[in-house]
């Protein structure tokens, strides 16, 4: 008996002992600075959104419209709101944002309190709405809905006083009742300047700090959609990343001194890093377009960013602790361009292709400091896949380190890490090492990290890779540590023939070899491979592929001849002279142009240097932002002595070069000289000036 009741005392001291441990449980650290609310962490999550400018630019053909277009203007011929959602979905976006109002004034729906809206338009008879259909084909792929809604407005007859506030903050009234859930106001920082002012046609100014009433603003977007988050430059729910480039600091903080930011802060180089000792969370938003205008202009169509500038947004963006707010140019039939929609999709899939497979999950993680020796903080928490555990230290421990076991050696090139910011930013400053042999070799020295940060490294192979924290404000916490082996983006390779004549030839990215033929042959892996730049000065067709593990990308190909390095332009319309040789720099993103309201014909005469057999010319027009300048007929001379020109040995039209302004060639019967003229006979449009970004030559 007194045994039995030995062995049950034992019994219950041990499950008592148990007890009184769980009791125990480590308590969680304490929040960190200035915290995100749920919204917050539901927008940031949502990583990249879609941005549509659609509205009257779209059929003025401007970006900023004055403010006096007629709504008659407005006529989408196959409006179709499901193709956008379906093409935001498609690619991995959670959201759309649409221009309901850009500084022009135009409604997209058909506000109660301005003609100045679809109401009044040939489109659907004037009984459309644009936010409606966009808000019912959001529903129905599972996407949110966002609205921007310019506080500037040309087109308003009492812009700059009072009376046009009650006016603004009714439209935001509509918006955020009439459509349902809104999960982000966008409050661009444009304001005041030149516009229509209902017939005053004048320049009016407001203190864009003051004048909106923001306080009053950003409580009636609280009160109407309490779950929206609010952009502008300084937030208060995200703000501008200080570009229209898509891209955040590698340093990416998402706090801002608040009391000091505001739309339209002037400093705003300050807001790509954000403020290390900011008083608020406003995490950053980067803003991009697919194309160089926000706004859809035929002339862009051979602009669409290419796939290695996309995916270098995404990371420079999503990778760096930011948003991506990705801005698509609705075309006036109301639909996404097809080259706009294929370049996503390609986008998307490689994204997917990347990120397909974690080489870190559920792999063995050992940490130099677990907060109280407890599981519920262990290492493992970061190879687990699941965001809502996380690793951390002790309070005091600001320092320290995790080390990832791979099993086996292991290639990888991606590294995806991520803090648990529901408790605050922290990290400062971190390095990753890989073991080779006995020796740690550093591979990565970075700063912040915050909801998320993506390394992109050249191949590396090992079996055990150590992330060390360096520097935290506090105790860290990290949900993630992620590895990827993305495969070689084998696209064909960029070339870029200068005015030494010099060839440079590179590859979509680092590690591939590439091959090249100057005869027009096709290359293959036994064809010369490229190492450093080489001259060509002479003609000849060059083919080029990146190769890499028995693959090979298409080709690329470029028709090159006699380079202009010693070209002078002796003869120009009235312009800056110190910038004429722009159009002969074999550099296509430079340009040089006339001075406006000249007449034509305008002239421009170039030496070559000595006697080549001619036998066509190039033109390119000036690739900026905006059309001007673009020559629409022309005659093409050639002299021995820069003096006899003769008849033209080529004269005519270049058809639709306004929508398509690429290189223009033109082939004549060969010719003998060393001088060339081009006269510009007129430029379209009305035009009055000519630009040029290259002229050149083909010869035999």
């Amino acid at each position: 008996m007194k045994s039995k009741a030995s062995h049950l005392f034992v019994r219950l001291t041990l499950l008592l002992l148990i007890g009184l441990s769980a009791c125990k449980k480590t308590p969680p650290p304490a929040p960190y600075g200035p915290l995100p609310s749920e919204a917050q962490i539901a927008w940031q999550e949502m990583e990249m959104n879609m941005f549509v400018h659609f509205n009257m630019n779209t059929f003025s053909d401007m970006e900023w419209g004055l403010g006096g277009e007629s709504p008659e203007q407005f006529n989408p011929t196959a409006l179709d709101c499901r193709q956008w959602a379906k093409t935001a979905k498609e690619a991995g976006m959670r959201g759309i944002i649409i221009t309901a109002k850009h500084h022009d004034g135009f409604c997209l729906w058909p506000s109660k309190y301005t003609e100045h809206s679809v109401k009044n338009t040939p489109w659907k008879d004037g009984k459309g709405d644009v936010i409606r259909e966009l808000a019912e084909a959001c529903k129905e792929y599972g996407l949110k809905l966002g609205v921007y809604l310019s506080p500037w407005d040309r087109n308003h007859a009492q812009y700059g006083n009072p009376e046009y506030l009650d006016y603004f903050h009714n439209q935001l009234k509509e918006l955020l009742t009439d459509y349902g859930d809104i999960f982000e106001v966008w409050f661009d920082g444009a304001n005041g300047g030149t516009g229509y002012y209902g017939g005053a046609n004048e320049e009016r100014k407001i203190d864009r700090k003051t004048y909106y009433q923001w306080d009053s603003v950003f409580s009636l977007v609280k009160e109407l959609q309490p779950n929206a988050v609010i952009f502008s430059d300084g937030g208060p729910g995200c703000r501008w990343v200080g570009n229209e480039e898509g891209w955040a600091n590698a340093t990416n903080w998402s706090l801002l001194r608040g009391d000091e930011v505001f739309p339209g802060y002037p400093h705003y180089k300050e807001l790509r890093s954000g403020h290390e000792d900011g008083t608020h969370w406003v995490p950053a938003e980067a803003d991009v377009s697919i194309r160089p205008g926000w706004y859809y202009h035929k002339y862009e169509d051979h602009k669409v960013k290419t796939l290695p500038e996309m995916l270098d947004i995404y990371y420079h963006s999503v990778g760096r602790n930011s948003l991506l707010l990705l801005n698509f140019p609705v075309d006036r039939r109301g639909k996404i361009h097809e080259k706009d929609s294929a370049r996503i999709t390609e986008m998307a899939q490689r994204l997917k292709t990347v990120f397909e497979t974690d080489l870190a999950l559920q792999k063995t993680a050992e940490a130099s400091n677990v907060r109280g020796n407890d599981k519920a903080y262990q290492a493992s928490h970061l190879t687990d896949g699941n965001p809502q555990t996380y690793w951390t230290t002790d309070d005091q421990v600001t320092t320290a380190s995790v080390t990832i076991d791979l099993g086996a050696p292991t290639e990888f090139n991606r590294v995806l890490l991520q803090e648990y910011i529901a408790l605050g930013q922290r990290v400062e400053k971190f390095t990753l090492e890989v073991l080779e042999g006995e020796e740690w070799k550093q591979i990565a020295d970075e700063t912040t990290i915050g909801y998320k940060r993506i390394l992109r490294l050249p191949n590396v192979t090992a079996s055990k890779i150590r992330l060390n924290i360096q520097a935290s404000k506090a105790c860290p916490l990290l949900s993630t540590f992620s590895l990827y082996n993305a495969p070689a983006l084998l696209l064909p390779p960029s070339i870029h023939h200068d005015k030494e004549g010099n060839v440079t030839l590179a590859a979509a990215e680092e590690g591939l070899s590439i091959h090249y033929t100057l005869d027009g042959s096709d290359p293959d892996s036994s064809s010369p491979k490229y190492t450093t730049p080489f001259l060509v000065d002479k003609p000849a067709t060059l083919k080029a592929i990146a190769v890499e593990g028995g693959q090979s990308s298409g080709i690329s190909l470029q028709h090159l001849d006699i380079s202009p390095k010693h070209w002078q332009v002796l003869q120009s319309p009235k312009g800056k002279k110190e910038e004429v040789a722009k159009m002969i720099d074999a550099d296509p993103n430079t340009w040089w142009e006339s001075e406006k309201e000249q007449a034509f014909p305008q002239e421009i005469v170039i030496d070559l240097g000595e006697n080549h057999t001619l036998k066509g010319f190039t033109y390119l027009p000036k690739q900026s932002r905006y059309i001007s300048g673009f020559i629409q007929e022309y005659a093409f001379y050639v002299s021995n002595d820069g003096k006899s020109w003769g008849q033209a040995v080529a004269q005519g039209e270049f058809s639709n070069i306004r929508n398509n302004p690429i290189l223009q060639t033109v082939n004549f019967t060969p010719t003998q000289g060393r001088f060339i003229k081009l006269k510009a006979l007129r430029a379209i449009e009305g035009h009055h000036s000519v630009g040029i970004a290259e002229l050149a030559v083909i010869t035999e």
